[in-house]
């Protein structure tokens, strides 16, 4: 009986054994578990912050790229402002300041002479040559008075023609003309003595011969035309 009590009880504390042994590993398992399962943790953690860490550094490399484009686009700004524009700006003036301006009275030659082409037509041609030093613009409608022998002057109006470009260098010449009817019947009612023309775009008059051997205008004054400037060439 003794015999078999000790067996049993050695077979109890034998199972006793046998099961704390089974729970201190499943223990050992699960802590290893947990264990692995914390340990890739920081893994996934550390993968992340470096996946931020990279995310982060591009995003700055970009915010970088941005702001040099921006500071580049600043330098750019600026240099077009205090270069290429300052540059244009001083082009510009260049250019402003070499704009071809309107001839001066003064820097001009004026003559008038008959230029009649036939016994029927009157014209007068007056003749102004740039005596100046640099390049002008004689472009448009001059302005004529006729100065009668009873001292009275009347202008002349315009006739119908387009203005056309004349530009003038030093020593070119540009040209308009007076057209009128010539009165054949020795009965004119005028008497023509002088011209007195301003140049187109001035204020400035001289005043020329009524030239000699012109025909007598046929009617009035007011019958009298002025035509636009051109070339001689």
């Amino acid at each position: 009986m003794k015999t078999t009590r000790i067996t049993a009880l050695a077979a109890i504390g034998l199972v006793a054994t046998l099961s704390l042994t089974a729970c201190g590993n499943d223990s050992g398992k699960d802590t290893s578990s947990k264990g692995s399962a914390a340990s890739s943790a920081p893994t996934d953690s550390s993968s992340a912050s470096s996946s931020g860490s990279s995310s982060s550094a591009s995003s700055s490399a970009d915010g970088g790229s941005g702001s040099g484009g921006s500071a580049a686009g600043q330098s750019a700004s600026s240099s077009g402002g205090g270069g290429t524009a300052g540059a244009g700006s001083t082009s510009g003036g260049t250019a402003t300041s070499g704009k071809v301006t309107f001839c001066k009275t003064a820097d001009l030659a004026i003559d008038a002479a008959d230029a009649s082409p036939d016994k029927a037509s009157g014209r007068i041609d007056v003749t102004m040559v740039n005596r100046g030093s640099t390049t002008c613009s004689a472009t448009g409608f001059p302005g004529v008075d006729i100065k009668d022998a009873d001292h009275t002057s009347s202008p002349i109006e315009r006739g119908p023609a387009q203005p056309r470009v004349t530009t003038l260098k030093p020593s070119d010449a540009a040209v308009f003309d007076i057209a009128y009817d010539i009165d054949p019947s020795g009965k004119s009612l005028t008497s023509p003595t002088d011209l007195l023309v301003t140049p187109p775009n001035e204020t400035h008059t001289v005043t020329l011969k009524w030239p000699t051997g012109a025909g007598a205008i046929k009617g009035a004054y007011t019958d009298v035309q002025v035509y636009p400037t051109h070339t001689t060439k």
